[in-house]
């Protein structure tokens, strides 16, 4: 049986309980912000979104999440986004790029991880240097999906980054 959005949510919020994300608020916190700036998109997004950092943070594995009832393609968008050991990040994100899929939930997690009041929290050197990667991945991420796609997500999780792609439109889709 195929799990729904809602027992998604529950599968994320179990594995997620007791952690905490690098401002030390609950980590499901963030999934659902990831979650809900891909809901347009439909559920399979959605489920996405709310398990794109469980195989990474949990001890969830591929296989159990589609013996659980996660549908098998929602499974490979989640290790699409998942960090490899040894892989550098660009390297990943240009990975990233290359799945349509997985390019919408990374821009949803970036945009999010990019928000102003979170990265306020934050003491200014790793707030610099996140910003950099972040911006940097930007960079490859909105122009591997379309312009109103990153319009959408960005509306929904980080209005604050609006500006940043209207001075871009040009640039990353000419």
């Amino acid at each position: 049986m195929e799990l729904t959005v809602i027992q998604t949510y529950r599968l994320a919020r179990d594995a997620h309980a007791g952690q905490a994300d690098k401002i030390g608020v609950p980590y499901i916190e963030h999934v659902e912000a990831v979650a809900e700036g891909l809901a347009p998109f439909g559920k399979d997004l959605e489920r996405a979104g709310l398990l794109h950092d469980i195989i990474e943070d949990t001890d969830w594995t591929a296989e159990a999440l589609v013996k659980a009832g996660v549908p098998e393609h929602v499974v490979r968008i989640v290790e699409a986004v998942t960090n490899q050991p040894g892989v550098p990040y660009e390297e990943k994100i240009r990975r990233i790029t290359k799945q349509r899929s997985a390019a919408l939930v990374k821009v949803a997690d970036n945009a999010h991880n990019s928000r102003p009041d979170r990265a306020a929290q934050l003491p200014e050197d790793k707030r610099q240097r996140l910003a950099e990667k972040y911006s940097k991945a930007r960079e490859l991420l909105w122009p591997a999906v379309g312009q109103l796609d990153v319009e959408m997500i960005v509306s929904i999780v980080n209005p604050a980054l609006k500006r940043e792609l209207a001075d871009n439109v040009r640039t990353f889709w000419p």
